[in-house]
């Protein structure tokens, strides 16, 4: 893979209105989780490192994204599969990588997740899973979704769940696009989790 196209900003070379986005984040419930590299001290790494460049757009940005990752009516082994169905669907293997991880620390069966790297329907869904699943990948393939999918997330989880699973796909295309774009880099010695489909 190519470098990344946008240097990590060293801390003190951040600007004021830098300074404010990256106080958010590392303030922020992101700076909780151990196994996510934003927690650790030192430059914005992922998406936060292309938000930097517009200080006032990605504050607005990382903080939907944390509403969208932890006040969610969407329990978070469903939120976190739909981020790796939209993962999937952009070949985002930086954005994969991440929530691959987070997906299987809140339940997801491993073997789901290879079938969807691998651009499969995964097999063995329950219930909930199937709905996010045949929802989330209607959404990104059709650009729209069925009444019968939509009345089934919206029977489980009301018209706020709804609206959270399509934020959920929605913020992590943006995302997806931002880490594609910027060619943000695996750790070293990671091979990329996607393949083409």
């Amino acid at each position: 893979m190519a470098d990344r196209r946008m240097p990590l900003i060293p801390v003190d070379k951040l600007t004021a209105e830098q300074k404010v986005v990256y106080d958010s984040i590392k303030g922020g419930p992101r700076a909780n989780l151990a196994s996510f590299k934003s927690a650790a001290p030192g430059p914005l790494a992922g998406p936060f490192n292309m938000m930097l460049r517009s200080p006032e757009i990605g504050n607005i940005a990382q903080s939907l994204g944390g509403a969208i990752r932890f006040k969610s009516a969407i329990p978070a082994k469903l939120n976190e599969f739909a981020i790796c169905i939209t993962a999937r669907y952009w070949t985002a293997n930086y954005e994969w990588h991440a929530h691959a991880r987070l997906a299987l620390e809140a339940g997801l069966d491993a073997a789901k997740l290879k079938d969807l790297a691998e651009g499969r329907r995964p097999s063995n869904l329950d219930n909930d899973e199937a709905m996010v699943y045949d929802f989330s990948h209607e959404l990104h393939h059709s650009k729209q979704v069925s009444d019968a999918n939509y009345q089934r997330v919206l029977d489980r989880f009301g018209e706020r769940g709804v609206f959270d699973l399509i934020a959920v796909n929605g913020y992590y295309s943006l995302i997806s696009m931002v880490l594609n774009v910027d060619r943000a880099q695996l750790p070293e010695g990671v091979p990329l989790p996607l393949k083409p489909l």
